[in-house]
């Protein structure tokens, strides 16, 4: 009778998921953590655009349903998946093709067992302290989503031409800080954007100006060349951080407090007061910089991880197991 009474009160404790931890493949995949670091740092050195691709991959996939690699699932007949969102157009092939890359090495080595979302997680992590950034701790064991929607990507992603109030309200309705949201922001220290993204601040801004008086006037004239034919070859683009493109550094902030910002969302975190604070502090200390990133970072890696039977892990990243079986 009382073993018939504690199996009924087992039956009632809600099932709990298994949690993320730093160890999660030390038995299963032991050489997890070194075939990403091996993997990432070549492609780096020959292809300098691969850290801010994968840094803004990774920061599209965990803002929609969270760290899933949902955005990596290619479309179908009967599906329009994340990927193909207008917002995620201008995501970098380099940064979906390393991470195939290390899939297809890690599939050799311990087939079955490593999440494509654990490998962006990583991957990501070691790329921006591979370009100057500070370490972070991966907690490990997410799963791959089970599905995949471009119409969930709407509205859930910052863009350019944005508000403040807009771009805030899509960081703390999940959960961070305004001060969290700016150190995140600092992503853009490294990689770059397509002038269609910042056209508006450098042609026919208004009646009685060609650019946007808060931009300095140097890199104005210089943007306004460089982007002379974006309408043409819609490729064209500039670097997000003028002074220091390939290095992870603080400069990102000191540049929009000399108008020296590409984006007009940039322009935006320098003059308003709810976020001025925190540009003024991170152009002025890199190291408090770097240790918001990171706590930031770490928290959007947790972001709405799927564990246990919430998901999968892929046998190829860019499709579900059901479909490449």
């Amino acid at each position: 009778m009382a073993f018939r009474i504690l199996f009924l009160l087992f039956l009632a404790i809600p099932f709990t998921e298994s949690k993320l931890s730093l160890d999660y493949y030390k038995k299963t995949c032991p050489d997890f953590e070194k075939i990403v670091r091996e993997t990432v740092f070549p492609k780096q050195q020959s292809i300098p655009a691969t850290a801010p691709g994968l840094l803004r991959l990774f920061s599209h996939d965990c803002m929609i349903d969270g760290c899933d690699a949902s955005v990596f699932i290619s479309s179908n007949t009967f599906n329009k998946a994340e990927r193909d969102a207008d917002e995620n157009h201008s995501l970098s092939g380099d940064a979906f093709d390393i991470v195939v890359k290390i899939k297809t090495a890690l599939e050799l080595a311990c087939p079955g067992i490593v999440s494509c979302a654990d490998i962006i997680a990583q991957a990501t992590r070691d790329l921006v302290k591979q370009v100057g950034g500070p370490f972070y701790e991966v907690r490990l064991g997410r799963k791959d989503s089970l599905e995949s929607s471009s119409v969930r990507v709407n509205g859930h992603l910052p863009t350019p031409n944005m508000t403040m109030d807009q771009i805030m309200n899509i960081f703390t309705t999940k959960g961070f800080t305004i001060q969290e949201m700016v150190a995140l922001t600092g992503a853009h220290t490294i990689g770059f954007s397509h002038c269609k993204e910042f056209s508006n601040r450098i042609f026919n801004y208004s009646s009685t100006s060609q650019v946007d008086p808060a931009m300095h006037p140097t890199l104005a004239a210089g943007l306004r060349n460089l982007c002379a034919n974006y309408t043409t070859d819609p490729a064209m683009s500039a670097f997000n951080d003028v002074m220091s493109p390939g290095q992870f550094d603080n400069n990102y902030y000191k540049n929009i407090l000399k108008g020296l910002g590409l984006l007009a969302s940039d322009q935006l975190l320098g003059v308003d007061p709810r976020t001025r604070p925190f540009v003024e502090l991170y152009a002025r200390d890199q190291n408090v910089f770097y240790m918001d990133f990171a706590h930031a970072m770490e928290k959007l890696s947790r972001l709405g991880v799927k564990t246990g039977h919430k998901g999968e892990v892929r046998h190829r990243c860019d499709s579900f197991n059901k479909m490449s079986s």
